[in-house]
C-alpha cells in the first residue's frame, strides 16, 4: 500500500466525525479514543484544513465543543458542522414553526425560533423524550397539515456510546413517515447538502479532501458523488474502517 504522503496527494483538507471517531460519549462526559487527541492536534499543526462533522443533536454545539475541550481536543465552535443550526436556518429561510421533538440538551440552538403554531415537524436524537405522548404529538401535528412537513437531523439507526448501542433517531423518524405517508428531509449526514456545507466553511473541493466516520456506509452510501476522493484508511489510525454498519 502507498505511503501517506502520496495517497493524500492533491488532499488540501480533511472531515471528520466526532462519535466513534474521535470519542465515545456516554456518562461522565464520555472517554477519547486512544491517540484521537493527538492525532487531530498533527493534522492541525499539517497543511491540512480540518472540519469537524457531526450528526450529534442531544447536544448544543457549545456544550459538545466544551466537553471535546475537557477531553484534549483542540477544537472550537466555528469548526464544527452540526445539523441544528442547518435547521435554523432552513425553518428561518422557510417561515416554517416547528414542533420540536428534540433532547433538551440541544433546545438552546432553537431559542431564536418561532414553536408557536406549529406547522412543521423537527425531530433529533431525544432519548428519554421518546415517549408514546411526544410521538403521538408530533403525529397530531403533521396529520393536521395540508402539506407536512418532516425534518430530521440525521436519519441513523443508532450509534456507540461507552456503555453500548443507543437507538438513534432514524427508527423515530421511520416511523412518523409510515404514520403520516410523507418523507422527511433529512439536515445532517448522509445529507449531500450537508458536506457541501462542510467544504464551503473550509474552502476546498470535494475532490481535495478526506473524510472518515465510524459508520462509514453512511458517508458513502448519499455522499460518495460529493466526497469522491473519500479514503479506505482512517487517517487517525491508519487503520481499516470498521465492516460495514447499516445506517439508514
Amino acid at each position: 500500500m502507498a505511503p501517506w504522503g502520496k495517497r493524500l496527494a492533491g488532499v488540501r483538507g480533511v472531515l471528520l466525525d466526532i462519535s466513534g471517531v474521535l470519542y465515545d460519549s456516554g456518562a461522565g462526559g464520555g472517554t477519547a479514543i486512544a491517540g484521537s487527541v493527538e492525532a487531530v492536534a498533527r493534522l492541525k499543526r499539517s497543511r491540512l484544513k480540518v472540519r469537524f462533522c457531526t450528526n450529534e443533536s442531544q447536544k448544543s454545539r457549545a456544550e459538545l465543543v466544551g466537553q471535546l475541550r475537557r477531553l484534549g481536543f483542540d477544537i472550537s465552535e466555528g469548526e464544527v458542522t452540526a445539523p441544528a443550526p442547518a435547521a435554523c436556518q432552513i425553518l428561518k429561510e422557510r417561515g416554517l414553526r416547528p414542533y420540536l421533538l428534540i433532547h433538551d440538551g440541544v433546545r438552546s440552538e432553537f431559542d431564536q425560533i418561532d414553536t408557536s403554531n406549529p406547522n412543521c415537524v423537527v425531530i433529533a436524537d431525544a432519548g428519554e423524550s421518546f415517549s408514546y405522548q411526544n410521538m403521538n404529538n408530533a403525529f397530531q401535528v403533521l396529520m393536521e397539515l395540508e402539506k407536512p412537513v418532516l425534518i430530521s437531523l440525521g436519519k441513523g439507526r443508532y450509534y456507540k456510546e461507552t456503555s453500548g448501542l443507543m437507538l438513534d433517531v432514524g427508527p423515530y423518524m421511520k416511523a412518523l413517515e409510515y404514520a403520516c405517508g410523507i418523507k422527511a428531509e433529512v439536515v445532517g449526514k448522509p445529507s449531500p447538502e450537508f458536506f457541501k456545507s462542510a467544504l464551503q466553511a473550509i474552502g476546498v473541493e470535494a475532490h481535495q479532501v478526506v473524510a472518515q466516520s465510524w459508520l462509514t456506509a453512511a458517508w458513502t452510501s448519499q455522499a460518495q458523488a460529493i466526497l469522491p476522493s473519500q479514503c479506505p484508511l482512517n487517517p487517525l489510525t491508519n487503520q481499516a474502517p470498521p465492516p460495514p454498519t447499516p445506517t439508514e
